[in-house]
């Protein structure tokens, strides 16, 4: 059975939690295979919302097995709160798997992580200070520890105590002794007794998923890999350095779940009818003003994890089309469009200005990123509500010509269009 890929083809929040939880239906297991609880999943089911931050969105399927790949870094008292939560709303995880090669965060991860952004002053990232970076880069460094590394419970204790003894007395020697309390690890007996009991919960859902997966796709299970975060986020091809420690792309699918490239043969990117991102870096179709209030408060824009309010612009198809090349994007869902309901007209970005020159190759620095000026198409504007489509062919000519614009411009079909928040809100190509 072909392998398929939910990758966000922005800088994230683009509804992928909805297309992820629509295709689950159709899919026996979702791995994720990147990031960590830095970024949140959304589900609306009837009158309950589900905010994911690291169990994959299938969950909500009773005959779905969620599973936690290699390529995630995992902080476990979050793994746990998020499992006990769903537990206490009728929601079993009692099928998740969890890699024994994913890696895992610690408190000093998170003192690291602010340490960080301290010192960057105005120019800092906008990380989320949850600790992902610098456990993505003691993995590069090869001084992390992995879950499969619980197994042992009490070399895992003492590792732990060691780990803590010595981060404590580096950021002690960096000036920051004010975080290892904040962050709690000054007690190196504590955290090690903590991090023990926690190791034992999760020893039970440890697998090698690597191993695992493809006995699973030998055996004809319909599998679903779920990102977090998005392109323009990656490590590799994102707006360096305003970008998460991995790899979202469909590349970081296979690294991340171990499934090799050959089986990735159907990858859908997600996109919002308009762009939002958080933190710093540059973004060339960013609104202010009335507009910008208008689809944060529509579009509900913020953070799932944080709460922080998203920036917000127009849809820019020059990202996408790079995002359809980077992704080898076989479809797009094109979410959230009913936030647009209402307004006189749309703008849609095709082209970046550059002085007196136009391109629509998005441009591989930074700086040149934050120097251009977007060339907009005008759509017309169409009235709401649209959360009872449910053919692309039904939406209102306003709506089709924006689906046709991208699908023009980008250069994918597109198959999905989100109408409302609900689950079942969706319009698909008849």
């Amino acid at each position: 059975m072909p392998v398929t890929v939910v990758v966000g083809t922005q800088w994230g929040d683009e509804g992928k939690a909805k297309v992820i939880d629509l295709l689950a239906r159709d899919h026996d297991v979702v791995a994720r295979y990147q990031g960590g609880h830095n970024a949140g999943h959304t589900v609306v089911v009837g009158d309950e919302r589900y905010a994911l931050q690291l169990v994959p969105s299938g969950v909500l399927y009773d005959h779905v097995t969620p599973v936690i790949g290699n390529g995630v870094v995992l902080d476990l008292p979050t793994l746990f709160a998020e499992v006990d939560g769903l537990a206490a709303r009728g929601v079993s995880c009692e099928r998740l798997r969890v890699s024994t090669r994913a890696h895992l965060i610690f408190p000093w991860h998170q003192a690291h992580d602010a340490l960080a952004e301290r010192g960057l002053g105005d120019a800092r990232i906008g990380t989320t200070l949850k600790g992902i970076g610098p456990a993505y880069a003691d993995k590069a460094r090869r001084a992390g520890l992995r879950a499969g590394d619980a197994r042992d419970a009490r070399a895992f204790a003492a590792t732990v105590r060691a780990a803590a003894v010595r981060e404590a007395a580096a950021l002690e020697v960096l000036g920051a002794g004010d975080l290892v309390a904040a962050h709690g690890f000054a007690d190196a007996d504590a955290v090690a007794a903590r991090w023990g009991a926690l190791g034992a919960r999760l020893a039970p859902m440890l697998c090698d998923t690597v191993t695992w997966l493809h006995d699973a796709h030998a055996a004809g299970r319909r599998i679903l890999l779920e990102g977090a975060q998005a392109t323009f986020l990656d490590l590799d091809h994102g707006t360096y350095p305003f970008v998460t420690s991995s790899n979202p792309t469909a590349g970081g699918a296979a690294t991340g779940s171990g499934l090799g490239p050959r089986t990735l043969e159907r990858i859908v990117g997600i996109a919002k009818a308009y762009a939002t991102r958080v933190g710093g870096g540059p973004f060339p179709t960013e609104v202010h003003g009335e507009v910008a209030d208008r689809i944060v408060e529509v579009g509900r824009e913020f953070g799932t994890v944080t709460g922080r309010r998203r920036r917000p612009g127009w849809l820019d198809l020059v990202m996408l089309r790079h995002a359809v090349r980077v992704n080898s994007l076989t479809e797009i869902a094109l979410t959230k469009i009913d936030v647009l309901d209402g307004l006189a007209s749309v703008q849609v970005c095709v082209g970046y200005r550059d002085g007196s020159d136009v391109a629509t190759a998005y441009p591989d620095d930074t700086a040149a990123l934050a120097r251009v000026t977007p060339e907009y198409a005008t759509v017309p504007g169409w009235a709401g509500p649209l959360c009872g489509v449910r053919r692309i062919a039904d939406l209102p000519p306003g709506a089709r010509e924006l689906v046709a614009l991208v699908e023009r411009h980008a250069g994918a079909p597109v198959t999905v269009v989100g109408v409302g928040p609900g689950r079942d809100e969706v319009a698909v190509r008849a």
